[in-house]
C-alpha cells in the first residue's frame, strides 16, 4: 500500500512538471530599432524560430525603439537585470555602461573589418565578454550585428583629425564616446536617437555617427547630412540576452531552445546586414551623398590621434580581455 502511494506521488508529480512545461509563457524582448532595420529584424527573427520549434507554446514579445525603457536605450540592460524586461537583444554601446568590459568593441580603430569583429566575437574574447555580462545577472546566448559606424556631417569632407576641429558630433551616453570625439578635436553632444534627428534637421549638431544600415533606412541624408566619411572606427555586435532570474525557470529544453534559435537568429541576420551593405551604399551614392574612403595613411592618423584613448580606458575594460582581442586581430 505504501508502495503504490508512493508511485502515485511521483506520478502525480511528474505529470504536475510536465504541465507547467507545456504551460504557454509569454516574455518580453527589447529592441533599441523596429524591424525597419536589422536590428530590429534580429529579434523579430528569434521570436519567430521560438514560436516555430516551440509549436506556439514560448512567445517572445519585441518592443521596438527602446519603449520599455521610456526611449532611454542605456537603461535597457539595466531594465533587464532589475527584472523589468525578460529579454533582449542589445548592443554591446548601450550596455557599456554597466558593462564596463564592452568598452572593447568601441575602442577606435582597434578593428579594420569584419574579420577582425569575427576574431573577437567568436574567440577568447567574445567569451570573456560573455563572462562579463553573465556576472551581472544577465544571460547571453548569442552575438548579431549592428555593423561599422561610419561618420556623416552637413558641413564638409572629413579625411583627418584636423577636418573635425569644433564640428558638434551626436554621440551616444558613453563617455567612451565622448573621449574619442574630443581626442579628435570635435565637440561631442550626448542625446538619444529620438532627440538627434531634429537636431541635426535645426544644425544644432553638425554630424553622427552610426552604421550604413541606420544611415540608410533612417533617411539621414534628409536631414542635412551631405557628405558620409566610411572610417569603420569601430564596430557595435549585438547580444541575445535573458534575465538571469528567468533563466532559471526554465527547463533545460526551453533554455536549449532559446539558445539554439539565437545562434541561428544571430547567423541569419549578420549574414543579412553584410550583405546588404553594398546596395545600401550604392542608393546612398544616388541620393547625392558624397562619400570619403580612407586611404592606408589617412586612416593611420586617425589611429595616432586616437591612440591617448586606447591608453585611457584599457584598465577600464581589463588587461586580459585587452590583450585576447589584440592576440585575435594579430591571428
Amino acid at each position: 500500500m505504501k508502495f503504490t502511494r508512493c508511485f502515485t506521488l511521483l506520478a502525480s508529480a511528474a505529470a504536475l512538471t510536465l504541465a507547467v512545461s507545456a504551460q504557454a509563457r509569454e516574455y518580453s524582448v527589447s529592441t533599441v530599432l523596429s524591424d525597419a532595420f536589422p536590428w530590429g529584424q534580429a529579434a523579430q527573427k528569434w521570436a519567430d524560430l521560438v514560436a516555430e520549434r516551440s509549436e506556439g507554446r514560448i512567445t517572445l514579445r519585441v518592443y521596438p525603439n527602446a519603449q520599455l525603457v521610456a526611449g532611454d536605450q542605456t537603461k535597457e540592460f539595466s531594465a533587464m537585470r532589475s527584472g523589468l524586461i525578460d529579454m533582449a537583444v542589445g548592443s554591446t554601446i548601450n550596455w557599456s555602461p554597466q558593462v564596463p568590459e564592452l568598452n572593447l568593441f568601441s575602442l577606435p580603430f582597434l578593428m579594420k573589418d569584419d574579420k577582425d569583429l569575427d576574431a573577437l566575437t567568436q574567440g577568447e574574447a567574445g567569451k570573456l565578454s560573455f563572462s562579463a555580462i553573465e556576472s551581472r545577472g544577465i544571460v547571453p546566448l548569442a552575438w548579431g550585428e549592428n555593423g561599422f559606424r561610419e561618420l556623416s556631417n552637413s558641413v564638409k569632407p572629413l579625411r583627418t583629425p584636423a577636418d573635425l576641429a569644433g564640428l558638434k558630433i551626436r554621440v551616444v551616453g558613453s563617455p567612451l564616446f565622448q573621449d574619442t570625439f574630443t581626442a579628435l578635436g570635435a565637440n561631442p553632444t550626448q542625446m538619444s536617437w529620438s532627440d538627434a534627428k531634429p537636431a541635426l534637421t535645426t544644425g544644432a549638431v553638425d554630424g553622427q555617427e552610426n552604421p550604413i544600415s541606420v544611415f540608410d533606412v533612417a533617411r539621414v541624408d534628409q536631414v542635412g547630412q551631405k557628405y558620409l566619411t566610411l572610417w569603420h572606427y569601430m564596430a557595435d555586435p549585438l547580444i541575445f540576452a535573458v534575465n538571469q532570474r528567468v533563466w532559471k525557470t526554465l527547463p533545460e529544453e526551453d533554455r536549449e531552445l532559446l539558445r539554439q534559435a539565437a545562434l541561428d537568429a544571430g547567423k541569419w541576420e549578420t549574414e543579412l546586414s553584410r550583405g546588404q551593405q553594398a546596395k545600401r551604399l550604392a542608393d546612398i551614392r544616388e541620393r547625392g551623398v558624397e562619400t570619403v574612403e580612407l586611404s592606408a595613411e589617412e586612416r593611420q592618423a586617425f589611429v595616432e590621434a586616437t591612440r591617448s584613448v586606447h591608453e585611457q580606458w584599457a584598465p577600464k575594460i581589463g588587461a586580459d580581455l585587452i590583450k585576447a582581442a589584440e592576440a585575435a586581430i594579430a591571428q
